[in-house]
Order: structure tokens, then C-alpha cells, then sequence
């Protein structure tokens, strides 16, 4: 879908100022009294199926507006009415009191996904919409126009080269470049940083408050993430997920202005909106009852084939005298050397990882991207060859994979052709051989419907959303009855709602096994949530351990009560403040 919709008639332009696309019927009189965008009474439906119900929003010039929205609720349906991309099927979308009916300059949207032409620079890119947009300038003012917005989104080194060449987060400065350049009175975001990695979601969202400060826009922006919608603007209003979305109350975000990060976790208004907000969207969305269903299927007592005592006939995950047993597994000056791309010398990413955990413990290991974590995690799997020092599990060295160690990724690799069942299935019948066909029949049906997926055991796993397919991964892993469960990054492609509830399954299925687990993750709040300790990583190259916070809180824990912990704060803050360290000295 294109951010700047280049069919449109063009204002006439004999000066550097943009006018009134013709498109754009003239305002009222009475301008100044109007909302700058309102929507009156908005209802869209896809056949059968409604999308949003008697959604209502007024909007002042100038303000910030953050709709926290969720997978299904609509959010994207709410921008395209907006943008004009879409009609909607009963209600208005007025801009100063005037419908929408078409998309037009004075809205320019950046998307989740980049929509970049491919074959042309940054400049030519952001000149593709200018040169449309502004045909009737000169050139060299066109130029400039576009030299302008390119380097306020800090590309000007970057401004000859091709996507190709670019990440995630300077794609996307394109995209906001592009959207910006075409002087819009509204922007629209919809998601424009969330499959970006903290460090660069954290700098962009900088980039867009410094924008809409000096170029005093609208702004909406769409987010899965409470603390961005708090951080960034003046009032936050959850999309109800849908069908028949509608919007919630609105949170006014009563905190000054430039606000500062690490500030904020000592802000009072900060912690009560936070708390307020995600207790919100929680009760909406994630508190369901598994049901009593799933106490009647019972976990037969049979070991797996990885465990030393599984022909002993002992139920899985039986509680044993070596739970809590130290140096249960041992990273000993474990380090990854990669050859440089000239294949002239060589690069230490991970630069003596040393680290001895005990039997039953959860941990989190977070950093900033490049900083290796995930090597680590790859070479625990036995996915990676440890290059010096070594990996000791259950007084073994690890030195290749295995189905003692289950792995979850951040896309979970599932046969689509298989049912959610037949997934699971296939590690199951691999580590009990030995047991029956019902009781292995009885294992993957116990985890996948642990997981939320009683219903859905016999879905295809092409037909499953994201959240769904993530559920048979982790039902997957656990069933292999593990000696290490490794998680890597395992909710990172999953909106925050979703990530929230499979949070709390995972340490729902946790409580009960108190497998020893390893959780890869740059969420600072996921990763105190599920660990006993949080390890931190310093920038690589030749990245180590810069610090351990160990996590005293009770179990079981719930985010809610996390929320409301005297002690949550403190080890956030922690935590907030070595990144930030680390992003200093990058």
C-alpha cells in the first residue's frame, strides 16, 4: 500500500508555500472552532463480518493521539478511513468539518511495512512523492524540499543509496521522510516501529516527537506498546479488539513535556496511567478461563528417551532431589569468532560468556541487537559451533543439537500442512518411543491444550494466526520434556496483547514443570517477568556479560501484580539504565 497516494490533483504552487489541495473542498468560515479531525458515529464492515462499531474521535490541531491497537481490532481499518483509502459503510470522517472522501496531501501515512520502489535511492524515493506532489515548483526548490526532510530524519549521509543497503529503522526514516515531505496537516502512523529493535525504536521515536514539535502536526499514531503511547503522546485511547471494535476510555497523559525515559520510571503519573492502561486492555482482551477441561487430561508417567531414568517409568518433570542443583549447566569462557566479509580477519562476537546456572532456574539474557545474545542461545541449541570454551549441560558438553534441549524462535518452524496436534506429534513420538500410542496421543493433546488450543488441536498450522502458531511451538518444546528450554526472542513478532497472554502461559506450563529455561528477549518488563535472573550484555563486538540483576519476586507472578510490587521499579530501572549505558558507548 503506498504512503503518499500520487493520483491526486495538485495545488497550485506559486510560491514555496503549500496551498489547499484542489481535491480539498475550502474550510469553513468558522475553522477555528472546528476539530481539526472528527469522527462521527464510524461503522465498517468486511461481508458479514464488523470491523468497527460507533467509533467516535475528536482531534485538536496540533495534538498527539496514540490508539493502542491490537491484532484484529481494526487499527489499520481506522487509518485507511482516515487516509481516504477506504469508505466507510455508515457514520463520518470529517477533516475541519468536511468528509473525507478521497486521500489526498494534507494526510500522509507511514505504514508497518516499508513500501519503498526498490530500484531508487532514499532521495529518489522521497522526491517520487515531492515531484507529484509539487509539480509546479521549480526544481531546485523541489530539491531542496526534499534534501530538507531526508536529513531531518538523519539520512543525509544515507541520501544516494538503495533500500537494499539500509536496516529496518532507516528504511523506515525514509518512509517518514516521504510522508512528511508532501506538508501534511495530519500524519498518520500506523505501527511504524514495531518490528524494529528497541535500541532503534527508541531513537525513532525521538526522531518523530523532535518532527512533530518543530513542524507542529497532527499526529496519530497507531501502537501495540503502552509505554510508547504514554511517552509519546497526549492522549492514549485503546481500539477494543474486535469484531465490532469500539474505542475505550481515553487516558489524558498529564506528564510535561520533553519527557525523559529513564525520568519516567520515578514519574508517579507515569507508574498510574501505566497500571491503568495495561489493566485495561487486560481485562478486555487476556482474561480468559482455560477451564476446568483441562484438569481432566492427565500427563501419563512416562519419562522421555533424553532423560538418564526414563526406562524407570517416573512422571515427567517429577520433582527430584538435584532441582536446584548448581552449575546444572555452565557456559565456561564461551566465545563465537565469525571471519569478516573480506575473509581477511576475523571478528569475536561473543567475547567469554561465563555463567553457571542451577537446575530448575529461569533465565533472561537481554541487550541490544549485534550484542550476541542470540549466538549464545544458538550454541546452547548446538545450532552453532562454539568456537573456544565450552557448554557443560547435566555434566555433559554440548556439541551439536538434540532433543534434550527444546528451542522456540521467534517465527516458529511448524509444517503448515500439519494439524497443530501432528506438530507436536512429531518431537513426541521421537523422545517416547517407548511409550503407547495413547499415551503419546495424551501428551501432545496435554501441552496444546495447556496453550490455549484444546479447541483447535486438528488446525491446519497454515491456517493459524501468528499468536496460534506460536502456541503449538511452545506446547512443542515442552513436550519434549526438555532438560533446557531456550526461547529466542520468542513473542517478538506478536502485538503486545498477544505477547502479554502467552506470558502468562508459558509461565503457567513453567510452574508446573520448573524446566531450566534461557529466554533471549529485549522487552526489559518480559524479561523480569519470567526470570529468577536477568543477564545483561554489553554492545558487541566481543560481547560479555556486563551484569546480572537476580529478580526477588514471589511466584507465581502475574504482569498485574508485577505492576503494583514496591520492588518492580527498582529492577526495571536497573536494567533501563545499563542499556542506556550501552547505547551511550555504541
Amino acid at each position: 500500500m503506498p504512503v503518499v497516494n500520487l493520483n491526486i490533483v495538485n495545488p497550485s504552487a506559486s510560491s514555496g508555500k503549500l496551498k489547499r489541495p484542489l481535491s480539498m473542498p475550502p474550510a469553513p468560515s468558522n475553522d477555528a472552532q472546528l476539530p481539526l479531525l472528527e469522527l462521527k458515529a464510524v461503522c465498517k464492515s468486511y461481508g458479514a463480518t464488523s470491523i468497527l462499531n460507533n467509533i467516535n474521535l475528536s482531534i485538536k490541531e496540533g495534538e498527539f493521539i496514540a490508539i493502542v491497537g491490537f491484532s484484529g481490532s481494526g487499527k489499520t481499518t481506522l487509518i485507511s478511513a482516515i487516509a481516504g483509502l477506504i469508505q466507510v459503510d455508515s457514520g463520518e470522517v470529517l477533516k475541519q468539518g468536511q468528509a473525507i472522501t478521497e486521500p489526498g496531501p494534507d494526510r500522509g501515512v507511514v505504514f508497518q511495512n516499508y513500501s519503498l520502489m526498490p530500484w531508487l535511492t532514499v532521495f529518489e524515493n522521497v522526491a517520487l512523492a515531492v515531484d507529484e506532489i509539487f509539480k509546479d515548483w521549480p526544481a531546485e526548490q523541489r530539491r531542496a524540499h526534499t534534501e530538507k526532510y531526508v536529513k531531518m530524519v538523519n539520512l543525509g549521509a544515507a541520501m544516494n543509496k538503495k533500500p537494499a543497503e539500509l536496516s529496518g529503522g532507516m528504511r523506515q526514516r525514509v518512509n517518514v521522510a516521504r510522508a512528511l515531505a508532501a506538508s501534511p496537516d495530519i500524519l498518520l502512523l500506523d505501527e511504524p516501529l514495531s518490528a524494529l529493535d528497541a535500541l532503534t525504536r527508541g531513537n525513532l521515536q525521538d526522531e518523530i516527537l523532535q518532527i512533530w514539535s518543530q513542524e507542529k502536526k497532527t499526529v496519530i499514531l497507531i501502537t501495540n506498546d503502552v509505554d510508547e503511547a504514554i511517552y509519546m503522546a497526549d492522549r492514549v485511547i485503546p481500539l477494543n479488539p474486535g469484531p465490532d471494535a469500539t474505542f475505550g476510555p481515553d487516558f489524558h497523559v498529564n506528564i510535561d513535556r520533553p519527557r525523559d525515559r529513564t525520568a519516567l520510571n520515578h514519574n508517579p503519573e507515569f507508574k498510574k496511567l501505566r497500571a491503568e492502561i495495561t489493566r485495561y486492555l487486560m481485562d478486555i482482551g487476556i482474561e480468559k478461563n482455560l477451564g476446568s477441561a483441562i484438569d481432566k487430561i492427565v500427563l501419563p508417567n512416562v519419562k522421555p528417551n533424553t532423560s538418564t531414568d526414563w526406562n524407570r517409568n517416573l512422571p515427567a518433570f517429577a520433582a527430584s532431589d538435584d532441582i536446584d542443583r548448581p552449575r546444572y549447566l555452565e557456559f565456561s569462557q564461551l566465545s563465537k569468532i565469525y571471519p569478516t566479509p573480506d575473509g581477511n580477519s576475523t571478528v569475536k562476537v561473543v567475547d567469554g560468556f561465563d555463567l553457571k546456572m542451577k537446575k530448575g532456574e529461569f533465565i533472561s539474557i537481554i541487550g541490544h541487537s549485534g550484542c550476541g545474545k542470540s549466538t549464545v542461545l544458538s550454541m546452547t541449541a548446538g545450532l552453532n559451533s562454539v568456537s573456544e570454551g565450552v557448554i557443560i549441560l547435566d555434566n555433559k558438553e554440548i556439541d551439536g543439537a538434540g532433543p534434550d534441549r527444546g528451542v522456540v524462535f521467534q517465527a516458529p518452524s511448524l509444517f503448515p500442512w500439519l494439524t497443530a496436534f501432528e506438530n507436536v506429534m512429531l518431537g513426541v513420538d521421537k523422545v517416547y518411543p517407548h511409550a503407547g500410542k495413547s499415551e503419546r496421543n495424551d501428551i501432545a493433546e496435554y501441552y496444546l491444550t495447556r496453550v490455549g488450543l484444546g479447541d483447535s488441536l486438528f488446525k491446519k498450522a497454515g491456517d493459524m494466526s501468528n499468536g496460534m502458531r506460536q502456541r503449538v511451538g511452545i506446547a512443542r518444546a515442552f513436550a519434549l520434556s526438555p532438560k533446557l528450554l531456550l526461547l529466542d526472542e520468542p513473542f517478538g513478532m506478536l502485538d503486545s496483547l498477544t505477547r502479554w497472554e502467552l506470558q502468562e502461559v508459558l509461565m503457567e506450563v513453567w510452574e508446573r514443570t520448573h524446566v531450566t529455561a534461557i529466554v533471549v528477549t529485549h522487552d526489559v518488563d518480559e524479561a523480569i517477568l519470567l526470570a529468577d535472573r536477568v543477564v545483561m550484555m554489553t554492545n558487541g563486538p566481543h560481547a560479555k556479560i556486563g551484569k546480572i540483576e537476580t529478580i526477588d519476586l514471589p511466584r507465581p507472578r502475574s504482569r498485574k501484580a508485577l505492576l503494583e510490587h514496591p520492588d518492580y521499579y527498582r529492577y526495571r530501572e536497573s536494567i533501563l539504565s545499563f542499556l542506556s549505558e550501552c547505547d551511550h558507548t555504541h
